[in-house]
C-alpha cells in the first residue's frame, strides 16, 4: 500500500513468501557444515575403535548368557550420540555406519556383518529422529531412539545369529537389550554431549534440550 510518510509503495508481506522464507530456514538448518561432517566421523571413527575392543571382549562375559546383553548398548551410542550433537538430518546412520567400517577394518569377529549391524542399528534411530523433524531432543526421546536402533540389532541377531534360541530367552534378551539402551545410550549420550560441551570442544553447535 501507499505511505503517506515515505511516499513510497511498500511491498505487503504474502502467506507465499512467509511460506518460502520458512522453507528456506528449515533446508539452512538441515545443510551439514564441514564442522558437523568432521564431527559426525570423529565420533564415528572414536567409536569404530571401541567397538573393535568391545567385540574383543565380548566373549568374555559368554557365562552371563542373556545377561550380558545388559551391555550391549555399547554398540548404539554413535547413533544416538552423533545427531545429539549435530541435529541434522543422516547424523545417526553416519556415524553408526562410520564406526562399523572402522570396526570391521580393524578386524572386527562379524567381518562384513558388522556393515550391515550398523546400517540397521542407525537406520532405526534416524526413523525416531526424523518423526520428530530432527526438533526434539529430551531424554525421552533419546530414550525411544535408542531402543528403536537396539530392536533393530535384536532382530538382526535373532534372525542370523540366534535362530535356534528360545523365544523366552530372545524375549528375555531383547528387554536387556532395550534396558542398556536406555542407560548406556540415551543417558550415556547426554552426559557425554554435556561433558563436551563444558570442555568447549562442542562450540558452534546447538546446546539446548
Amino acid at each position: 500500500m501507499y505511505s503517506k510518510e515515505l511516499g513510497m509503495t511498500s511491498t505487503p508481506t504474502t502467506p507465499a513468501s512467509t511460506a518460502t522464507s520458512g522453507g528456506t530456514s528449515s533446508a539452512a538448518e538441515s545443510r551439514w557444515r564441514t564442522r558437523d561432517i568432521l564431527v559426525a566421523a570423529v565420533i564415528g571413527v572414536a567409536f569404530g575403535v571401541v567397538f573393535w575392543a568391545w567385540g574383543l571382549a565380548w566373549g568374555l562375559f559368554a557365562p552371563l548368557n542373556a545377561a550380558r546383553d545388559l551391555l550391549y548398548a555399547v554398540w548404539l551410542v554413535p547413533a544416538v550420540l552423533a545427531p545429539l550433537v549435530i541435529r541434522k538430518p543422516g547424523a545417526a546412520l553416519f556415524a553408526e555406519l562410520v564406526a562399523a567400517g572402522v570396526s570391521a577394518l580393524l578386524g572386527s569377529a562379524w567381518g562384513p556383518d558388522t556393515l550391515l549391524s550398523g546400517f540397521v542399528q542407525g537406520a532405526a534411530a534416524e526413523l525416531i529422529f526424523a518423526f520428530t523433524l530432527y526438533r526434539l531432543w529430551s531424554f525421552p526421546v533419546l530414550s525411544l531412539a535408542a531402543v528403536a536402533s537396539a530392536a533393530a540389532a535384536w532382530l538382526h541377531d535373532w534372525v542370523l545369529y540366534y535362530q535356534d534360541v528360545a523365544i523366552d530367552v530372545q524375549l528375555i534378551r531383547g528387554l536387556a537389550m532395550a534396558v542398556s539402551a536406555v542407560v548406556i545410550v540415551a543417558a550415556g549420550s547426554l552426559a557425554l554431549a554435556r561433558s563436551l560441551r563444558r570442555a568447549g570442544v562442542l562450540e558452534g553447535f546447538p546446546t539446548d534440550g
